[in-house]
């Protein structure tokens, strides 16, 4: 019926690095999390690819989870669709709620990296995109790319993090 990517193996392993989460009437349909916290928008941004903030979404995996669930329940009732339908509605419902949560969260992914390249290097979001597209390695690699091509990141200047802020001045001390 389904025909997920990764076969059960590949997704136990790929499943094996998140964490498992407790049940939340709030968000039911999330089985998993990823373990380690995203770092401070502040943090440079090659730190930030290293600790796997933009890695792919875990969501993918936990839909490729339900599709195989759905998969085994449809072999046992392979001639009888009215009771695969009734079996399997919470697996249908978690599969799309997951799905929703993947393709926002690529989303934001994609829009936030975006804007820490023009953030941290001296170019565009329209050169940013069109060195996406002939980059053909990982995201660090892109990176590299994007250094060496526009000029050195803001984030090697002083007074990158002690940006003025809003609000009252910092009390001096007499």
């Amino acid at each position: 019926m389904y025909n997920p990517v990764l076969t059960r193996p590949q997704l136990e392993k790929e499943l094996s690095k998140l964490r498992k989460l407790n049940y939340n009437a709030f968000r039911w349909w999330r089985m998993y999390d990823v373990k380690s916290p995203k770092l401070h928008h502040r943090c440079p941004l090659i730190d930030r690819i290293k600790n796997g903030d933009f890695d792919y979404s875990h969501y993918k995996y936990q839909v490729e989870w339900c599709e195989h669930e759905m998969n085994d329940i449809w072999d046992q009732c392979r001639p009888d669709m009215q009771m695969f339908v009734e079996k399997t509605s919470l697996l249908r419902s978690r599969r799309k709620r997951l799905t929703d949560d993947f393709n926002k969260d690529e989303a934001e992914k994609l829009e936030v990296v975006i804007k820490a390249f023009v953030e941290c290097f001296s170019c565009t979001k329209e050169q940013v995109y069109e060195e996406i597209d002939k980059c053909s390695g990982t995201l660090k690699d892109l990176y590299y790319i994007i250094e060496n091509k526009y000029s050195h990141p803001i984030s090697s200047l002083p007074n990158y993090f002690n940006k003025p802020r809003r609000g009252r001045p910092a009390k001096l001390q007499a």
